[in-house]
């Protein structure tokens, strides 16, 4: 009896995913004060002109798609097909041959994309991490390969925004095939788009009657005037797209990495 050419192909997948099922290396990340894009704002609505970054972990390269597949083969709730609707829409893992099969040019290498922010979650929860807040991400974004903040860069923001602005085409890189930037992360520009745990905080919000309509500058044409720098519009397109992303959304730019707590073991 003949083999089964996509049965072999599944199977030396899934032996290659059993070494890749541990994630990522983590970084520490010492943490700091540094200028948000959108300052923090205190109750008496006063602006703060410093946000501060406690110390924790990160991955130092984005999840791929040999470590997402060890995921799903252990987690089969979140195997495509399976899935729910209510936590990743009809193109959850579209860019795989199956649910447990990445197929013709999507390599194990590749970081995983089409996963919705639950998906994310659950993968680094597998892994007792958790998604990076938005702070926690933008701030080690800031850095570039040689300044823990270029954020006053012009070439460095020129670069991230020259990638925002292209359209992807062709097969991804595999992570860290780039120099990592000055905290040892790599793929923080230039690759896919991250999920981050709070991507919709810019929403949470009190009772805007009582509170002055206080989150009204961050969007629309009043975006740029609450603004840190108004000239760094890389990252108002980052802030813009999270604020519209939905929880079970997946988009086929849009990766993710995990974060924990800098004391856990």
């Amino acid at each position: 009896m003949k083999p089964n050419p996509l049965a072999l192909l599944s199977s030396i997948l899934l032996a290659a995913s059993a070494s890749a099922q541990e994630p990522s290396p983590q970084i520490l990340i010492s943490g700091g004060e540094y200028r948000a894009f959108y300052p923090q704002q205190e109750a008496d609505l006063t602006l703060e002109p410093l946000t501060r970054v406690e110390p924790f972990k990160l991955d130092d390269r984005p999840v791929t798609n040999a470590q997402f597949l060890a995921f799903v083969n252990a987690a089969p709730r979140w195997r495509r097909g399976t899935a729910t609707p209510l936590l990743a829409d009809a193109g959850y893992l579209r860019h795989w041959a199956g649910p447990l099969t990445l197929g013709p040019g999507v390599e194990p290498h590749q970081p995983v994309i089409n996963v919705s922010w639950f998906a994310a979650r659950a993968y680094c929860g597998a892994h007792g991490r958790r998604l990076p807040g938005e702070h926690e991400w933008e701030f080690v974004a800031r850095a570039d390969e040689a300044h823990l903040d270029a954020s006053d860069d012009p070439d460095f923001l020129r670069r991230i925004l020259d990638f925002y602005s292209r359209p992807r085409t062709g097969p991804l890189a595999p992570v860290a095939s780039s120099a990592p930037n000055a905290w040892g992360a790599y793929d923080m520009h230039g690759l896919v788009w991250e999920w981050v745990e709070d991507f919709n905080a810019s929403f949470l919000s009190g009772d805007n009657r009582q509170e002055g309509d206080k989150q009204l500058q961050r969007f629309c044409g009043g975006a740029a005037l609450g603004a840190e720098n108004v000239r760094d519009y890389a990252t108002f397109m980052r802030f813009a797209f999270r604020s519209s992303l939905q929880a079970a959304y997946t988009v086929r730019s849009l990766g993710f990495r995990c974060a924990d707590d800098a004391e856990s073991p």
